[in-house]
């Protein structure tokens, strides 16, 4: 695998022709018990592998099952890369100082750290800053929320808020080397008419475009956030992947293929 995530879930496109994030989302009401759940999260990852450019867990799900749940991640985490599959932890973490030091030491370093993870600018940019360079020593990446998938966004996000944020991203990431940053963004694929906008404010970003599937979102939407060839952006699907069809695991992986299929043809 490349050194850094940007060239390795670049690197993993191209040569899977996949735009396919994967997201997963343990509820822990959907099982019997813990094993349970920890043995069909693990077969989702395997099954679907093979059509993800890279996977997605949402750490609220992991940290609701207490320490079962932070073992079950460092699984998830050591599977993953097994698999030649690039982990961004969903945690949109955010926050001052020493604290934003310790997210960041926390989920961007050690056993059970992702490759890249999602984080909030809206403490201000300063912010940003202990997960960039946390990102960059360690060669991973952060995803700063820029314009998020859920219809209340505009609350706090529109009147060109959004715009702004998009502004900064593309200022952290363009003395980095390589074809894309370690600044990506986060852009709801739910907001379609915006994506070729997102796009030209941040060229060299990574884009993470969830709401696939149960959000709404469709793939024929999302060819504006992608540069010529299909590179430079990720749609993201959870609960379309995991719970295609309850707990079927087969299904999972069809519904991993139709979503890989429909972004591919998306793009022409």
């Amino acid at each position: 695998m490349p050194s850094t995530f940007p060239a390795a879930v670049t690197e993993r496109t191209r040569r899977l022709q996949t735009r396919l994030c994967v997201g997963l989302d343990p509820r822990a009401d959907a099982y019997r018990d813990v094993a349970h759940l920890r043995a069909h999260t693990l077969d989702v990852l395997e099954a679907t592998a093979p059509l993800a450019a890279c996977v997605k867990p949402q750490l609220a799900f992991f940290e609701a099952l207490g320490l079962p749940g932070f073992t079950l991640l460092e699984e998830v985490c050591a599977a993953a890369r097994t698999l030649g599959l690039p982990v961004i932890l969903d945690g949109k973490r955010g926050d001052i100082g020493s604290t934003a030091e310790a997210y960041a030491r926390g989920w961007l370093t050690g056993t059970h750290a992702g490759d890249a993870l999602t984080v909030n600018p809206f403490l201000g940019f300063g912010t940003l800053t202990p997960f960039v360079e946390a990102a960059r020593a360690n060669g991973g990446g952060v995803f700063v929320l820029v314009k998020t998938s859920n219809p209340d966004q505009a609350d706090l996000q529109g009147q060109g808020v959004s715009e702004r944020v998009a502004v900064e991203v593309a200022r952290l990431g363009a003395g980095e080397e390589g074809e894309y940053a370690s600044i990506g963004a986060v852009v709801g694929a739910t907001h379609p008419r915006d994506l070729a906008t997102f796009r030209a404010l941040m060229p060299r970003a990574l884009l993470l475009l969830p709401g696939l599937g149960a959000q709404g979102a469709a793939a024929a939407d999302l060819a504006p956030a992608f540069h010529a060839g299909g590179m430079g952006a990720l749609a993201s699907a959870s609960r379309a992947v995991q719970y295609a069809d309850g707990l079927d695991v087969g299904a999972s992986r069809e519904a991993a293929r139709r979503l890989r299929d429909e972004l591919n043809g998306a793009l022409g």
